[in-house]
């Protein structure tokens, strides 16, 4: 915890997701390695989210947290389930990872109202998966960098489509590859 009050929480947070990124956009690691160094590091920071969003890395934080979460037990579903071992907690983990990813979408509209949705663009996104295909959907926020999210909820969908932000218009992701990577 120390380094984080030398350093700040967000400049901390910011810079090692940056540097995963570009570890993965080099090729240095995979996705589940991305992801499994993500999940590390928000456990290591041990910093829950922001019940109050007033900024918008508080917001980001929030989203990646939620983010970070759902994946990783979602991997460890899908780990178990590959296996065949342990069926039971294929379901627990996936359930966990489930509610997750709500809370996510809940971060996701959080920072999207603190933004007034200025500056915001949303839309299906081409995908190689038949199961996701017009299901996931990318949410951009033109001000920032790096700041994509995805989302599959058809909840989260109609409050985009209420805010006029949603193109109906199907757009390659921005983020493609590591969308398109199975782990």
């Amino acid at each position: 915890m120390v380094r984080y009050k030398s350093k700040g929480i967000f400049d901390t947070f910011f810079d090692n997701r940056t540097s995963l990124i570009i570890q993965y956009d080099n090729g240095d690691i995979s996705k589940k390695e991305f992801l499994e160094s993500n999940f590390d590091f928000v456990q290591e920071m041990n910093i829950k989210p922001f019940s109050k969003i007033d900024s918008y890395e508080k917001g980001m934080y929030n989203y990646q947290y939620y983010n970070v979460l759902a994946k990783y037990y979602n991997m460890l579903a899908k780990d178990i389930r590959r296996t065949a071992k342990h069926k039971k907690y294929y379901n627990y983990y996936r359930n966990i990872g489930n509610n997750y990813y709500h809370e996510k979408d809940k971060a996701t509209l959080h920072l999207l109202r603190y933004l007034k949705f200025k500056n915001v663009e949303a839309y299906f996104i081409k995908m190689e998966s038949k199961f996701l295909e017009d299901k996931l959907y990318e949410i951009v926020l033109l001000d920032y960098k790096e700041a994509i999210f995805h989302s599959k909820s058809p909840w989260l969908l109609r409050i985009l489509k209420e805010e006029g932000v949603f193109l109906e218009e199907k757009k390659k992701s921005l983020i493609d590859d590591y969308i398109n990577e199975r782990y």
